[in-house]
């Protein structure tokens, strides 16, 4: 294989690269993609309850009682509209996926160009800067940078990299700037396999889906044997016969089954992603909509979320040296800086006067040294940066006045030295020539925003690099609560002290990077569920501890990658829009899981009951499938789909069964209740059937009645149409349904029917004394 040593400022040429494709060597995309069409429709029929569902159907066609089949109905309408809701939610990530993917600046024909990452080819000259991450092993041919390796090494410190040094994929550039040539491709790139298999498995941790998966689990584990011994025990029943015995069982197994639970999850996320893509939000993760809806404390980087992102100089303050000299030194700064980030932008709008000078030296900003400077042949050095960390131990002289200047800017101390750097380091015989003040632009929508989440009780905790009085200053103009609070993390040295300060504080300036991540840590210890934004590279490590991780899109590529969701339009004022949707979706698929989880109970507890009774299983197939239609199937999709604003608290699988134990109960006792009349009274099989379906189905509609409260237009429309059908099923194809007249049995109906509801009442009074 042929390989080009080229200039790093022509890069490839279209001979040159025409040849790398044909030969394949390209960087085609090894990252994981969006599950394909034919997958999501495989995974979606080659389910567990559709088998069990399928030998279901088989045995009632053995038995000829075809009608008793329908519940199959319901199964192909579930996973046909789960297939679809899939396709349709897969399809818009993928379309907003390549709005957001990464692009990389490339050098070819002596030209900057910017390219998508698997259209780089081998020996491409790829121009790397500050914020960038590294996607392909690449080795630097001019300029250098600090890298940051730990997404490879697990190491934290950034690592300093200059022409000949190996840029490894999945590392990413903290400062600085350089030109470097594409060494490995795809696969062969170093940390392709790990990077690919780290995005497979860093999973959002799904409380709910863990809930239903331990229901699956059990059901799954116990619907056999129960199957088993409730078929036996029909068999046993006189005048019976193997087909009715078939029927009766299948009817209390198809009710164990929550099929639809599991397709109302999935829809109900699916809806959510295509929601939040109206509003120009990338959803990487569906299952972080969950952690969404918990949030109780947003953390911010104040830059690019309360603020544009951008800064514009305040003013000019001199010290020991003339404006117009410090004019000119910024000039040079500007001119000569291969910084590229918000603090040297604001500098080039206002100070680009064309002054040459020969460069003997340049040390990039570094997030850690918090300064930047440049030697120049003759002139001397000029040092821009942090005034704490550029003067030092002469600190103490200008405290006062940098605090006064921090109370509303952003303070930067311009240092001047006759001699160059010493081993990186900054000389001692500097002079302090007079201080930059510039000032966040902050964004106009930033002042709604926070006051929503204040209203929504969602803590708001500011985390900055900057200093900590500028950060409160800012604050204060954004409107948030507690601006007052704030504190310079530079002074806390262990974990202990941050720990303590998150309890306190709600302003966090002078952050690093690791602290970031800490301040994080140490809210999720203290129970919270954490969501942070962030845009820049020092961001990365704290949006990957965070329970909901949410990047600008303008921000680095590294930023992008971690996140679990993503504001195409860089816009803070959509935050709102997405808490709003985790806790409608969430809140909405545990009110609607409760009428799944009602049947699941009342179903899983008659067939243990009916294995030690000699009576005929009360309830025949189609009979549930009916129920379950307009108390359940229907009125779920149409509840969870409604707009619910409250913040998600405790367990859902504990939240779910306390509200739905209640319920499933009161059908037990009167099923039981039934039982004991048809022995007493000596009632018919189908009329039995008949008290039994009955009461179940105004069981069903009680729950259904108080979920749907509050009543609007909807939720009216709904209770109401869904009594309705059923009223009419029962009336005007009661033999369809195997419901006959209980004319000649009315006292004991209504026996039935008040038993029924005191019964309810009693254990839902039980339930508030429990919980209170």
């Amino acid at each position: 294989m042929e390989r080009y040593n080229v200039d790093y400022k022509k890069g490839l040429d279209n001979i040159q690269i025409d040849k790398r494709k044909k030969e394949n060597l390209v960087n085609y995309d090894t990252t994981v993609k969006t599950k394909s069409i034919k997958s999501i429709i495989m995974s979606n029929i080659f389910t567990l309850f559709n088998l069990l569902n399928v030998i279901l159907a088989i045995l009632i066609f053995v038995t000829g009682s075809y009608k008793n089949m329908l519940f199959m109905g319901v199964v192909l309408c579930n996973t046909f509209i789960s297939i679809f809701q899939e396709i349709r939610s897969k399809l818009t990530i993928d379309k907003l996926s390549v709005v957001s993917a990464t692009k990389q600046t490339v050098i070819r024909n002596g030209k900057e160009d910017n390219i998508l990452i698997n259209e780089i080819v081998l020996d491409d000259i790829l121009y790397f800067k500050s914020g960038n991450q590294v996607v392909t092993d690449s080795i630097i041919q001019n300029g250098e940078v600090e890298v940051n390796e730990s997404f490879i090494t697990g190491e934290q410190d950034t690592v300093y990299k200059t022409k000949g040094d190996m840029l490894l994929s999945g590392s990413f550039i903290v400062s600085g700037n350089c030109y470097a040539k594409v060494e490995h491709i795809g696969n062969d790139n170093y940390t392709a396999k790990i990077y690919s298999e780290a995005k497979k498995i860093n999973k959002v941790k799904s409380e709910m889906m863990d809930s239903l998966n331990k229901i699956i689990k059990v059901i799954s584990i116990l619907i056999i044997p129960i199957g088993i011994m409730l078929f036996l025990n029909q068999l046993k029943l006189d005048n019976n016969v193997w087909q009715l015995a078939i029927v009766n069982t299948v009817a209390a197994l198809i009710g164990m089954i929550p099929e639809g639970l599991v397709l109302l999850t999935s829809t109900v996320l699916a809806v959510s992603v295509i929601r939040l893509s109206k509003s120009k939000v990338l959803v990487q993760d569906l299952f972080c909509i969950e952690n969404l809806a918990r949030v109780d404390t947003l953390c911010l980087d104040k830059t690019g979320t309360i603020t544009e992102g951008r800064m514009e100089v305040y003013d000019l303050i001199e010290e020991n040296k003339k404006k117009d000299e410090l004019e000119k030194a910024l000039s040079l700064i500007s001119k000569y800086s291969p910084d590229e980030n918000v603090t040297i932008n604001a500098i080039k709008q206002k100070y680009n006067v064309d002054i040459s000078a020969s460069v003997k030296n340049v040390i990039p900003f570094n997030s850690e040294k918090k300064w930047s400077g440049i030697s120049f042949e003759k002139i001397g050095t000029y040092i821009l940066g942090a005034p704490e960390f550029v003067i030092k131990n002469n600190y103490e002289l200008y405290k006062d006045k940098v605090d006064k200047y921090s109370k509303e800017n952003r303070v930067l101390v311009i240092a001047y030295s006759k001699n160059s750097f010493n081993n990186k380091e900054i000389p001692d015989d500097i002079e302090v020539c007079g201080f930059l003040l510039i000032r966040d632009v902050i964004r106009k929508e930033a002042n709604k925003t926070l006051k929503y989440f204040e209203e929504q009780n969602v803590d708001i905790k500011i985390i900055s690099g900057d200093n900590p009085l500028t950060v409160s200053n800012i604050s204060k103009r954004a409107g948030i609560k507690n601006y007052d609070k704030y504190i310079d993390v530079s002074c806390l040295k262990t974990k202990e002290e941050i720990f303590e300060a998150v309890k306190k504080y709600t302003i966090f300036g002078r952050v690093s990077p690791i602290q970031k991540k800490e301040i994080i840590e140490s809210l999720k210890k203290q129970g919270h569920t954490v969501a942070m934004t962030g845009d820049g590279v020092n961001d990365v490590l704290a949006l990957k501890e965070a329970d909901c991780s949410i990047a600008m899109a303008s921000g680095s590529d590294a930023c992008r990658n971690v996140s679990k969701l993503v504001l195409l339009d860089s816009n803070f004022k959509s935050m709102p829009k997405i808490v709003a949707e985790g806790r409608r979706s969430i809140n909405n698929i545990q009110r609607s899981a409760q009428l799944f989880l009602v049947k699941t109970i009342y179903s899983f507890l008659l067939a243990i009951i009916f294995i030690f009774l000699l009576v005929p299983y009360p309830f025949k197939p189609i009979q549930l499938t009916l129920i379950s239609t307009l108390t359940i199937g229907i009125p779920s999709f149409v509840l969870a789909l409604q707009p619910n604003k409250e913040r998600v608290k405790g367990h859902f699988l504990s939240n779910v069964l306390k509200n739905a134990l209640p319920t499933g109960l009161t059908v037990i006792f009167s099923i039981l209740a039934i039982v004991f009349v048809k022995s007493i009274f000596n009632l018919p099989d189908d009329i039995y059937s008949t008290f039994s379906v009955i009461s179940t189905a105004i069981v069903a509609f009680i729950l259904l009645f108080k979920l749907c409260r509050p009543f609007n237009l909807l939720r009216t429309s709904l209770f109401l149409l869904m009594l309705t059908l059923f009223i009419t099923a029962i009336i005007l194809f009661n033999e369809f349904f195997y419901i006959y007249s209980i004319t000649n049995y009315i006292y004991e109906f209504l026996i039935i029917v008040i038993v029924t509801l005191i019964i309810n009442m009693l254990l839902n009074i039980v339930l508030k004394r429990i919980k209170e």
